[in-house]
């Protein structure tokens, strides 16, 4: 098959959609199909270029809104495409409703995976969210072919999507890359890390609906020997950063910043517990969550839909109660405290990655979805 990948965003640009969409590429061409990503053109990006063995191309974007690219242009060059099936994925949202709107014209099907509900964190925000859902977004689900979305109780919770037929497939995770053999060693004597202290590990974007700021107050209600690793960038470090020292935990918190993906699987051996702990509905899955369980980490996520859905509650980690410090420093207490039962949870949890969650499973399943709709 001849395939488009329609993302608001790609490499460099980084996020759980974008490596979604790399990965899913790759594995797609693997299996033989013809794949092609098409974007926005960003500064210091190339309209045309090679991504790891994926082609992509992207376009000029009018503006940006609200961190929304606003691309008009796509609609001529995804017309000028040859291919059986274009494949959106939202958020951000406009770029899959000209891509559907195109596609319309084309007689070409057009597949939606919706990976989460919009927020606008303003005054107004609430309205113009449901303005949005009850216009261009209601048009973009109504004329997509099929509907997917990663979990259960996302979508059955998502007012956008909720009352559609939409399949459930996924996330997936590189297995091979990350797995219980990969060593902590390195990453512990960087930061001076004792043998005998534990390490609770964040990995993902430094902004506010992660609710890392609950994580770092969490610290307050562990023993010292507790060190916090903090991996990633945003525009909410400064005041992460301000936050530790008026908590007086500069000794137990550290911010690594932005991680090469290669060193990425160290991160991962070298924690006790990984934590999870989103507060708001942009956060549908947690891949991040996936890579921990793949290098055999006990997790601690949110109680919130779609994050749940990654781990039963017991076997390969805890669920937390959101915006609550005490709760998840009682369960990250709870598992380092029980080492025993964090191992299975580890060993639970890459069980789990290796029945459901890796790219060939996930691919297959994507891939059945399109000869569903070509067929």
């Amino acid at each position: 098959m001849k395939i488009i990948q329609l993302s608001p965003y790609f490499y460099p640009h980084l996020g759980g959609v974008e490596s979604h969409v790399l990965e899913l590429s790759k594995h797609l061409i693997e299996r033989g199909h013809d794949v092609t990503v098409m974007t926005t053109l960003l500064e210091g990006t190339k309209k045309t270029e090679v991504v790891d063995g994926v082609p992509v191309e992207r376009v000029k974007p009018m503006t940006i809104l609200l961190k929304t690219p606003i691309l008009p242009g796509l609609r001529n060059a995804l017309s000028k495409k040859d291919c059986d099936i274009v494949h959106g994925h939202s958020p951000p949202p406009l770029t899959c409703f000209f891509g559907v709107r195109t596609t319309q014209k084309m007689g070409v099907p057009f597949v939606l995976t919706y990976h989460c509900d919009l927020e606008l964190p303003f005054t107004f925000g609430p309205f113009a969210v449901q303005m949005y859902q009850n216009t261009i977004g209601a048009y973009t689900v109504s004329k997509s072919d099929k509907i997917i979305t990663t979990t259960d109780t996302y979508g059955a919770t998502s007012r956008t999507v909720w009352q559609e037929d939409s399949r459930v497939i996924p996330n997936a995770v590189d297995a091979d890359t990350f797995n219980p053999d990969n060593s902590g060693t390195r990453i512990r004597k960087k930061y001076g890390i004792g043998k005998d202290e534990k390490v609770v590990l964040y990995v993902g974007r430094i902004v506010p609906h992660k609710g890392i700021h609950y994580l770092i107050r969490s610290a307050k209600h562990l023993n010292d020997d507790v060190k916090y690793v903090i991996v990633g960038t945003g525009e909410y470090r400064e005041y992460l950063m301000d936050l530790v020292r008026t908590n007086n935990l500069e000794n137990r918190v550290i911010f690594a910043g932005r991680v090469p993906m290669k060193e990425l699987p160290e991160y991962y051996a070298a924690a006790d517990v990984f934590v999870l702990p989103s507060i708001s509905r942009l956060e549908a899955f947690g891949i991040v969550a996936l890579e921990a369980l793949a290098s055999g980490v006990p997790v601690v996520v949110s109680d919130i839909p779609g994050v749940r859905d990654v781990i039963v509650e017991g076997r390969q980690g805890l669920l937390a109660e959101p915006m609550k410090p005490t709760n998840i420093a009682g369960k990250v207490r709870t598992i380092l405290e029980n080492p025993d039962m964090a191992k299975h949870m580890g060993e639970l949890g890459r069980k789990i990655v290796e029945e459901r969650y890796t790219w060939d499973i996930v691919a297959e399943q994507i891939e059945g979805v399109y000869e569903e709709i070509i067929g």
